[in-house]
């Protein structure tokens, strides 16, 4: 590979790095064509971009890029690709599905807003994020029970008062 070659990769891997918050370092090598293929068409529909790089040049990407990403460092090596997602626990889930039925991707690592994971184990974690709109979510049902629970206190209250009332009111006829 000429040295433009390496340089068009590393930058467009930092263009990456700069657009997305998460990404996440695996492991695909002895996936044949027809399983990487599945893999690739997975991501594809689970908007994940999976790209296969060196591992000097991935380096060599998060170097140019702001963060402090040493501690990943460590996980490059053999054969490495990354996956690229605007929401946090898609690939997490992407790769727990495609291992249902297949032994890899394996996670080495990854990257989630300003977080670092570091190997395998860490991949229930990841599932089990949620994204922002999920808890943007989770907080107006919160915000929304107590209200619901007054409102609807209010409703059976002044039927049970309104019922006493014409009750009292009868009575005394």
């Amino acid at each position: 590979m000429k040295k433009e070659e390496k340089e068009q990769i590393i930058n467009g891997l930092v263009e990456q790095l700069k657009v997305t918050n998460h990404f996440y370092l695996t492991d695909i090598s002895d996936l044949n064509v027809e399983t990487s293929n599945q893999l690739r068409r997975l991501c594809f529909n689970k908007n994940v971009k999976l790209q296969v790089a060196k591992n000097t040049l991935i380096q060599k990407a998060l170097e140019r890029t702001e963060g402090d990403f040493t501690e990943l460092f460590g996980v490059l090596k053999g054969s490495s690709a990354i996956m690229f997602c605007e929401t946090a626990n898609v690939p997490a889930k992407v790769i727990k599905e495609f291992r249902k039925t297949h032994s890899k991707p394996i996670l080495k690592g990854a990257f989630v807003e300003y977080s670092l994971f570091i190997g395998d184990t860490q991949l229930d974690n990841l599932v089990k994020l949620k994204s922002k709109n999920e808890l943007i979510g989770d907080i107006i049902a919160i915000l929304q029970s107590p209200a619901k629970n007054v409102i609807s206190a209010l409703q059976s209250g002044g039927n049970t008062l309104a019922g006493v009332v014409k009750t009292l009111s009868e009575r005394e006829s």
